[in-house]
């Protein structure tokens, strides 16, 4: 049963202060000797995930190979023995990887596995993203290549050992030591073809070949070779605009040896399409000047301006001044304008209660009304 790093995490404490002599007693099984192996135990790979969160990347490493080699001795295939080295190989290439020692995953997977093909297919991809991430790539393609080539097509279902006989009942657990599930080897496969010799060598022709003639299923040839012929359509489509923007000039010039004056010939109507499309890409640079950046780094903190917000800033700075310095003067005008709103308002005030209301005329007769009219 597989073990969760969550679980063991909150086991650090009391795993941190397991003893030693485990690390020591593995490293002291040869792969050749004649004495038998100790038995490998979940606690064993869980103390040495201890190490590894705990950061004592040597301990965990140590142990973790020593792990798997004893673990390699293995002829069966049982339930456990897969997980187990699914889950020492996860804390050795993790802990290469924080040792600073990246360069040496691929060696030592080759020392701690029987062979290159008994590698589980996620410790085999983590070692080698780890690997290409920091921009190695020697040995690689061939590490792959023995990988694959390790693996034979069984009934269109699975993918066997090569040297171990057919079972039916590898059919059941798709994933073993033995036995390989079509959708992991092709995630090997995408790897090898896509990112390596694809996008890292650059060998469109050599992947796409490699895939015909591979035995992987029908329908999942076709995909891969789809996605290839597009990595090749857009490979294609860079280059050709790199060399033609290396071409395009104002006019073709020609120099003679003699040191006589450069000879400038029109361009063609198609040439000269292209080039009035660069000249207007160029007159509306400026323009798009506004959207650039600005990156500052102090340290490890990066910080990115555009020029936008720049001449706003350099905006409101400079407004800032201008009211500074005329701050008085713009007081005067406010409190004019405040004081012209004012008695504005009394005048309005003053004129609409101003008119006399005989309050009496409500209640005075009409004809006494009329006279007094008169």
């Amino acid at each position: 049963m597989k073990r969760e790093v969550g679980e063991r995490q909150s086991n650090g404490s009391s795993s941190s202060s397991y003893p030693t002599e485990q690390l020591q007693s593995g490293s002291q099984v040869e792969m050749g000797s004649g004495v038998p192996p100790d038995p490998v135990t979940w606690e064993q790979i869980e103390n040495s995930e201890t190490y590894l969160v705990c950061s004592m990347y040597e301990e965990a490493a140590s142990l973790a190979s020593s792990i798997l080699k004893r673990l390699s001795q293995h002829a069966e295939d049982d339930d456990d023995l897969y997980d187990m080295l699914e889950s020492a190989g996860m804390v050795l290439v993790q802990s290469l990887k924080q040792l600073g020692r990246t360069p040496e995953i691929l060696n030592e997977l080759k020392l701690s596995f029987a062979c290159i093909p008994a590698i589980p297919v996620q410790v085999l991809l983590t070692g080698v993203c780890f690997y290409i991430s920091e921009g190695h790539s020697l040995g690689l393609r061939e590490f792959l290549e023995v990988f694959l080539s390790g693996w034979s097509f069984v009934d269109g279902k699975c993918y066997v050992l090569v040297g171990k006989e057919y079972n039916a009942d590898y059919t059941k657990r798709h994933d073993g030591h033995f036995v390989l599930g079509v959708d992991k080897y092709l995630e090997v496969v995408e790897v090898y073809t896509l990112n390596l010799l694809g996008t890292i060598l650059n060998d469109v022709d050599l992947a796409t070949s490699w895939v015909e003639n591979a035995k992987i299923p029908e329908d999942r040839r076709q995909v891969l070779l789809r996605r290839l012929h597009s990595l090749h359509s857009i490979k294609a489509t860079n280059t050709s605009q790199g060399s033609f923007s290396s071409l395009l000039v104002d006019n073709y010039e020609d120099s003679s040896p003699e040191g006589r004056p450069k000879v400038k010939y029109p361009l063609n109507g198609d040439t000269a399409k292209k080039q009035a499309i660069l000249k207007l890409s160029k007159r509306l640079e400026p323009c798009l000047w506004w959207f650039r950046t600005i990156t500052l780094k102090f340290g490890n903190t990066r910080l990115v301006i555009s020029n936008g917000k720049i001449a706003l800033g350099c905006l409101i700075l400079l407004i800032s001044y201008v009211l500074q310095r005329k701050r008085a003067t713009l007081k005067r005008i406010v409190q004019r304008q405040a004081m012209s709103m004012k008695n504005a308002l009394i005048d309005l005030w003053q004129l609409a209660f101003s008119y006399q209301v005989n309050p009496l005329a409500a209640v005075q007769p009409l004809g006494a009304a009329a006279r007094a009219g008169q």
